[in-house]
């Protein structure tokens, strides 16, 4: 996956995570950038966490906080390895939850093992599964995980605003589908070769129109003009076929 994934997703969570925060309600306690009390303590191999004073919590540098995040969470979640989109999605969740609950989220809607590891089982699942479906469906887990907490009563509007615009990201940068007969649910692609399609597209449009203005025009098999219409609408948009139609000119 390209750096400027990575550079572009880092860019989206440090937006919700904020700067230096110790609320009482939060169990991750002292946190700066997203970064816990308990997680620095751990990338910095002190023990017991305590040990690392809360003055150092607050005077953590943005760059060491994205090699945390690079380490201990994209890379653990292989963020990188996932399509455009259902990245950010996996990796935000990563950061809110905990790398291990949001990738077994994500095997779990893939229908493989939720042992907590993403290998080549889980990322073959997600090759075959629609990303947009993917990254919708990993938002809507992870919005009814968090209202089960406990603390959703003091974090629940943070988590929900954050959820959606995780979700609005993610969503634009799904790549767009090439149209193909699969895509856009036709058998034959003959008759939507070139202009051909708007061609058509345009003169049902117009025998439509006219028909609704009651002009009598013996075509497309005696339909009425509303429906010409609505069906002139649906090729000019490549959203439905109409060669079982055309074969009745």
């Amino acid at each position: 996956m390209p750096a400027s994934r990575w550079t572009r997703c880092l860019a989206l969570i440090l937006k919700h995570e904020g700067g230096y925060v110790d609320h009482p309600a939060d169990p991750g306690g002292a946190t700066n950038m997203g970064i816990t009390h308990k997680t620095l303590a751990r990338w910095r191999g002190v023990s017991p966490w305590w040990d690392v004073p809360k003055s150092e919590v607050a005077a953590l540098t943005r760059a060491e906080a994205a090699a945390i995040y690079k380490a201990q969470y994209w890379d653990r979640s292989k963020a990188g390895s996932m399509p455009a989109g259902l990245d950010l999605a996996l990796f935000d969740y990563a950061v809110n939850s905990g790398p291990d609950r949001a990738i077994r989220a994500l095997q779990a809607l893939v229908g493989v093992v939720q042992d907590g590891f993403v290998g080549p089982v889980t990322l073959a699942a997600i090759a075959k599964r629609d990303t947009r479906t993917l990254v919708e469906a990993l938002c809507d887990q992870r919005m009814s995980f968090l209202q089960r907490l406990s603390t959703w009563a003091s974090f629940g509007r943070g988590w929900t605003s954050r959820v959606a615009d995780i979700r609005a990201n993610a969503l634009a940068d799904v790549p767009l589908k090439p149209l193909t007969s699969e895509t856009i649910g036709v058998d034959d692609m003959s008759i939507f070769d070139g202009h051909k399609t708007y061609i058509v597209g345009a003169l049902m449009l117009l025998v439509g129109m006219a028909q609704s203005f009651g002009l009598e025009i013996d075509a497309f098999g005696g339909m009425s003009g509303p429906h010409l219409v609505m069906e002139a609408l649906a090729v000019i948009f490549l959203r439905r076929g109409l060669k079982s139609e055309l074969g009745k000119v």
